[in-house]
């Protein structure tokens, strides 16, 4: 498993890297869509084991053909339907629900070669879902993500094991995206529904209206104390005082202004800043790192010396990012700054070369 991640991750910096200079369906199939499947174990260039312009008669239509098949014994397990990277995948479901009723296939997959949606047929037999079970995006990986896929390798591929976590999967991640648009923006029923637990009163328009803001405010303040919870949970198991690192961050709170680019230096970008401080206490003392504040990237240095940068941190609305000062200059992905916690050796790799 850990093999396979670091395959996809390797495979998510050549798609990155190659995105902008692909252009057509076709270059998009060879050196985005081909790869993955390759990193699955599959070989792309058998048509035994990997069938190009499988032929899906769908109806009165004869000789319709979807992208791609994966055989097993001499049958689609999966059929997969590619666009270009350029394109939305939006509404190009349909052709695919036409393709998985007429064959034995299980699982279809929709994929512009930076996207992948996998469908199955959770709530009627032989009829594709209208809903993935299973979304992600090649350049924004999580563990849990790649869990998933690791399942629809080669040598795992199993329909059986698969088809009894997809129905959990799917609606686990309906549940998650609902939720998260409820925190964005709450809707009139959400609301509604809470106010029928907590307030006595008529639920008028003017008064789910004026409650919006509290509920949403609310939810986020939860959030936000659970996420602080678990980061004193971790300074705590470090053995550095967590109390110590809170006065830090109270000290220079949420909003650091310099006066010639008003920098504004953000909780998340203190709380990075506390986890580096705590994967790093086994070799150096917490009080030689430091940090400042740039308008692109947030710096964790060494002694307050620039010449000595640990990570450079990037909190980006679709993207979340640090950089080490390696000789590569490896780039990792993250969600949340409690993930800093997992590159605990990379980190003091890096700090060691300026003790």
């Amino acid at each position: 498993m850990k093999d396979f991640a670091q395959k996809m991750e390797l495979l998510s910096k050549r798609v990155d890297k190659l995105k902008e200079s692909v252009n057509t369906e076709e270059a998009t199939k060879t050196a985005l869509i081909l790869p993955f499947f390759q990193t699955l174990g599959y070989d792309v260039f058998n048509p035994l084991e990997f069938t190009p312009e499988f032929t899906a008669d769908v109806g009165i239509k004869k000789g319709e053909k979807v992208d791609y098949a994966i055989i097993d014994n001499e049958e689609p397990t999966i059929l997969i339907e590619c666009k270009s990277v350029n394109e939305k995948l939006t509404n190009h479901d349909s052709q695919l629900f036409r393709y998985y009723g007429t064959s034995a296939s299980k699982f279809g997959i929709l994929t512009n070669g930076i996207e992948y949606r996998f469908f199955t047929d959770l709530e009627e037999p032989n009829k594709m879902d209208a809903k993935p079970f299973l979304v992600f995006s090649i350049l924004e990986l999580k563990d849990h993500q790649i869990k998933e896929i690791f399942k629809f390798t080669k040598e795992n591929f199993n329909v059986d094991n698969i088809s009894s976590s997809a129905y959990e999967l799917k609606y686990i991640n309906l549940i998650k995206s609902f939720f998260n648009s409820q925190l964005e923006t709450p809707s009139e029923d959400f609301v509604k529904f809470v106010l029928n637990n907590v307030y006595d009163g008529v639920k008028t328009k003017t008064i789910i209206d004026r409650f919006t803001p509290t509920v949403k405010n609310t939810l986020n303040m939860m959030i936000n104390e659970r996420v602080t919870d678990k980061l004193n949970a971790a300074l705590n198991s470090s053995g550095e005082s967590s109390v110590k690192i809170k006065q830090e961050m109270i000290e220079k709170e949420e909003v650091v202004e310099k006066k010639e680019d008003l920098i504004v230096t953000t909780p998340e970008e203190l709380e990075s800043y506390a986890m580096v401080k705590v994967v790093s206490s086994e070799v150096i003392e917490a009080k030689r790192i430091f940090y400042r504040d740039n308008r692109s990237y947030f710096n964790i240095l060494v002694d307050d010396n620039i010449r000595k940068w640990v990570v450079r941190i990037y909190f980006a609305r679709s993207r979340n990012s640090f950089t080490l000062n390696d000789e590569e200059k490896t780039t990792i992905d993250f969600d949340s700054p409690i993930d800093i916690l997992k590159h605990k050796e990379k980190i003091n790799e890096v700090i060691s070369k300026f003790l």
